[in-house]
């Protein structure tokens, strides 16, 4: 069918309240492969989102196709209530990872979505403390079911589905670009972490009774470096302070690695760049490299044993579904195989390398940043520093109409917008991204920026 005949069917037949439309019309395209994307016309477009970071390891990955068409082969559908040795296996991957990084034993549960899995996130914490109040961080994202949005710090995921009793309480994220109470990181001396320690020298302050020493939330739910709120990555140093008022006060630590898992920021886990020992921590996303949806979370052996924490306490059909268990032990195989550290880290120093460049270059560009291969520029108006929506956008539109030229070949590049107020581009490109492709990226945001900047 062509695309055109393909919008028409959309308009008539799909719910637009299951995605996001960006654009007016969004991209259709056809195959994919590496860290390419193909539109109807055959356009090659650069990828430098990778499906909000739930491809880390490439379109079309072999290795992982192989395995899910072997297991598709042998036992492609198990209902839950049953076992498998995927899903067995891959949990003990998984923990024995933990355990050598945070020096933790624990368990593994499985879901099938990262909204799912913060609500598994949230049913265990409240079952282990009793308490239903959480800390999250103002430009935080964890999920759009009710739950999830509960912790999730803009209204309006909120605004229209009634009263949240159980709204978390935002505190302001470490985000030293724009600090939210107008502070220099040189001089501030992490001010922003001693108003939320403010908060408990006295009853009065709302969430601490001091007679019997103890928080009326149960746990603060953290993405180390923040996803859809613009790739923020904090100030080393912040998250071990955060820490210490946390465990002094028996307030237990959820960690969101959802989106900055899997070596996207050149570790396992975005929390060990920053001193950061989860009591909880959630996945998902490239868990299965995108195939076969699947995500869960880890915790810590008193949580979330049999006993505390008994069958069915969470069950869904396609929890911890045969196929999504087989991709993602394939993932965790391949991670023991790969120099992904060392690689990521080379790569993601590269790419920043090209982005300072277009930054010294282009005035409406008035921050980046990069932690592994998680990359951030912010779109400004020409002081560098006013958030300019607008031309985000422009570029992102004009990325998709895949007419731009790099050595004589036509190509479109896939971008994606995040940030406090939407001028952020959020860059997650493939772990296997090449030098060759990070230059054909920088020639690409260099030709963007270039037609529409003063």
């Amino acid at each position: 069918m062509t695309d055109q005949e393909l919008y028409k069917l959309e308009r008539d037949f799909c719910s637009f309240g299951d995605t996001v439309h960006y654009v007016k019309e969004p991209k259709i395209f056809r195959s994919a492969e590496g860290s390419f994307m193909y539109d109807s016309a055959n356009t090659t477009f650069l990828d430098l989102q990778m499906w909000y970071s739930a491809c880390n390891f490439g379109y079309k990955n072999k290795k992982i196709n192989d395995a899910l068409i072997d297991q598709m082969d042998t036992l492609p559908q198990v209902t839950s209530q049953y076992l498998s040795e995927p899903k067995i296996l891959l949990s003990k991957e998984i923990s024995l990872a933990m355990q050598e990084k945070f020096n933790k034993r624990g368990r593994v549960h499985f879901n099938v979505g990262g909204s799912q899995a913060t609500e598994d996130a949230l049913k265990l914490v409240r079952n282990y403390t009793g308490k239903s109040l959480m800390f999250a961080f103002m430009g935080g994202y964890h999920g759009r079911t009710l739950g999830a949005s509960a912790i999730t710090s803009s209204y309006r995921y909120r605004r229209r589905f009634g009263h949240f009793s159980d709204r978390a309480y935002f505190h302001p994220y470490p985000y030293c670009f724009r600090c939210f109470y107008g502070k220099k990181l040189e001089t501030c001396d992490f001010y922003c972490l001693k108003m939320f320690e403010k908060l408990f020298e006295t009853e009065y302050n709302s969430v601490w009774d001091s007679k019997v020493s103890e928080c009326e939330y149960a746990a603060f739910f953290i993405e180390p470096i923040q996803g859809t709120g613009g790739y923020v990555i904090p100030p080393m140093g912040y998250f071990e302070k955060l820490s210490k008022v946390l465990r002094e006060r028996k307030i237990l630590i959820v960690d969101d690695e959802i989106q900055m898992g899997f070596y996207r920021t050149g570790k396992m886990w975005a929390a060990e760049h920053f001193g950061l020992s989860p009591d909880v921590l959630t996945f998902g996303k490239s868990l299965t490299n995108g195939m076969n949806p699947l995500s869960g979370l880890w915790a810590k052996e008193e949580i979330i044993s049999p006993d505390m924490f008994p069958p069915g306490s969470t069950h869904s059909t396609f929890a911890s579904n045969v196929l999504g268990a087989r991709a993602g032990l394939e993932v965790m195989g391949l991670m023991k195989e790969e120099h992904f550290e060392s690689e990521v880290n080379r790569k993601g120093k590269v790419f920043l390398e090209g982005l300072e460049y277009l930054k010294k270059k282009y005035k409406v560009i008035g921050h980046v940043e990069g932690l592994g291969l998680a990359l951030r520029i912010e779109v400004c108006e020409d002081d560098s520093f006013t958030p300019n929506k607008a031309l985000t956008d422009t570029i992102l539109e004009e990325g998709l109409k895949g007419n731009l030229e790099y050595k004589g070949k036509k190509y479109g590049l896939i971008l994606d917008i995040g940030g406090y107020y939407k001028n952020v581009f959020t860059l997650a490109p493939s772990l296997y991204i090449t030098d060759e492709e990070i230059d054909l990226a920088i020639g690409l945001l260099d030709q963007l920026f270039s037609k529409f900047s003063v």
